[in-house]
């Protein structure tokens, strides 16, 4: 292919972004490239806020053609959780030209070495970014995510996540030289020289299986990663959240298109109602690396029965946060009350079960009895969601039926502390907005247990009485190791406490959030510096990111020769 954006082009253009990514890995220190107020674009080629919602009005109804091989017919049904129908239709794959066709293009891909297919993906990245606002919309329509969620969540912050995946990719690649000269002392006789050759070879196409809630910020990493180590990539976006990943592949298609590589390096593979091809996907002999968000169920089942793939999973666990005791109480229900509420709780590091021991706890404003402790946390939320618009700019929409069910279920789960409300959104009528519930239940009680030892995803939560703070830490340890979780919280001025509940989380590999009572939220975190996850609990096979998330997606293969 001709290639309009030549490689010493896209190195000129990403070359220090990439290695201001490599410094940020290596710090951990605050790095973002991406802005995250919606003011910071409209120039340079970036669509701002009109021209953002205008692009994203055309795509209603419309045909999405990707130009891709073995389209045979035409699929899409997605419906906005705010009440509108976006009619967008996709192409629908036979797989068998279309998978041939991805695998085509990958020795081109390979021989390109490391530093083209980094900058190459950053010039994609760059392209997502300038139609930040238009993503921004197609995400709040198919997550029910509030729009600055939306942009922010589904633009920026997925946008570095794809960066952080691209630059660790980088370096586990670049970790072994391309050629090395070799030479073996042999004493009297003449020295043994060889010429070694080393190139990183990929595992084949890697499937993307995204999700309903956070459709590129989840799916980004995998993507990028798998796509920067030299696999094509095969996106297979949840059926409700389609819109967002058929955009990234329509841009990833020509950027590679315009580099002088196959755009066939990356596909979608929308699907029919009720099709599920994921199954279908996962099991085929050409995927070798899957990256799967979702549910335990179909996550367990990937993990059991795609042994021809390397499978990384993001499943579902049970966040717990231990509150022991406080020296900033009102900031402490604060912190715990917008946790509780953002995006519905729709969210898989949102907290469920609040670990309270029931003689109450210490704080700045003398001791709190678990019932006052649970009444105020209850009074917090409420005065946060108490203004509607407030409210809806906080918790988007519902995201399923499912969601709304196992909220309505809650309540009769134990003694409601904090009933959930309807709210109206009044510039989306059709949108089902609740908010958070809160019940309380005893950790001594079998009947009980049941209920916080299962995830509940969604906008409940639970107050869990129990006997100590060496109560806490243990039933903390029993739900990390036997359910997983994706994040853990704690509020203690004992430093005691403190080092039991981090020995808990160091030994069952959790992400452990301490004493939070401003503006960073358990249910947050920091590309480029916090891990999402850590791969050592059932919640989740991998992080994000990290160097073991990308390392295995490909493959060291060494040609030597005599000197």
């Amino acid at each position: 292919m001709t290639a309009a954006l030549s490689a010493h082009e896209l190195i000129a253009r990403h070359r220090s972004t990439l290695d201001q990514a490599l410094e940020a890995i290596r710090t951990r220190a605050y790095w973002s490239p991406h802005p995250e107020h919606p003011k910071a674009y409209g120039e340079n080629g970036s669509l701002d806020a009109a021209a953002g919602k205008a692009a994203f009005d055309a795509l209603l109804g419309s045909r999405l053609d990707l130009g891709q091989p073995g389209t045979d017919g035409w699929v899409g049904d997605e419906a906005s959780p705010y009440g509108i129908d976006l009619g967008v239709t996709y192409p629908h794959a036979d797989l068998d030209v279309l998978l041939p066709a991805m695998k085509a293009g990958q020795r081109a891909w390979r021989d390109a070495g490391a530093e083209q297919r980094a900058v190459v993906c950053l010039e994609i990245l760059r392209r997502i970014s300038d139609r930040t606002h238009e993503f921004a919309h197609a995400v709040m329509h198919t997550s029910g995510q509030a729009f600055m969620m939306a942009f922010q969540a589904g633009g920026p912050h997925a946008q570095d996540r794809g960066l952080e995946a691209v630059a660790y990719a980088y370096v586990e690649q670049v970790r072994t030289p391309d050629n090395a000269e070799w030479t073996k002392p042999q004493g009297k006789r003449d020295p043994l020289a060889m010429n070694k050759q080393f190139t990183p070879v990929p595992r084949g196409i890697a499937l993307m299986i995204g999700c309903n809630t956070f459709p590129t910020w989840n799916g980004y990493p995998g993507l990028f990663a798998s796509l920067a180590t030299g696999n094509a990539v095969l996106v297979k976006p949840h059926p409700r959240a389609v819109l967002p990943l058929a955009l990234t592949v329509q841009v990833a298609r020509e950027v590679l298109a315009e580099a002088g590589f196959d755009p066939n390096l990356v596909a979608l593979a929308a699907e029919r109602p009720g099709e599920g091809i994921a199954k279908t996907l996962a099991l085929r002999p050409e995927i070798r690396i899957i990256d799967y968000t979702g549910s335990t169920e179909f996550g367990d089942w990937l993990e059991a029965n795609a042994r021809q793939a390397q499978v990384y999973t993001e499943k579902a666990g049970v966040n717990t946060v231990v509150v022991h005791s406080t020296s900033d109480y009102k900031g402490m229900l604060s912190n715990l009350a917008f946790s509780l509420s953002l995006y519905s709780g729709q969210m898989c590091t949102t907290p469920q079960n609040l670990l309270v021991p029931r003689e109450g706890i210490s704080t700045d404003q003398g001791p709190k009895s678990y019932d006052e402790v649970v009444a105020d946390l209850a009074k917090s939320v409420d005065g946060l969601l108490g203004d509607d618009a407030r409210a809806n700019a906080l918790l988007g929409a519902i995201v399923n039926p499912d969601v709304k069910a196992r909220l309505e279920a809650a309540s009769g789960l134990g003694e409601v502390a904090l009933a959930s409300r309807e709210i109206t959104n009044p510039d989306f009528p059709g949108a089902v907005v609740r908010t958070p519930v809160i019940v309380k239940l005893d950790g001594a009680k079998p009947d009980d247990e049941a209920a916080y030892m299962s995830e509940c995803f969604g906008p409940v939560s639970f107050a869990v009485a129990v006997d100590s703070a060496e109560d806490a830490a243990e039933l903390l340890r029993r739900t990390v190791r036997e359910k997983g979780a994706m994040t853990v919280g704690a509020y203690t001025t004992d430093p005691e406490v403190e080092q039991a509940v981090q020995e808990v989380c160091l030994e069952e590999a959790a992400q452990l959030s301490l004493n939070l009572t401003g503006g960073v939220y358990v249910n947050q975190t920091a590309a480029f510096s916090d891990f999402h996850g850590s791969g050592g609990n059932p919640a989740a096979s991998a992080a994000l990111c990290d160097g073991a998330f990308v390392a295995n997606r490909f493959r060291v293969v060494e040609v030597r020769r005599d000197a």
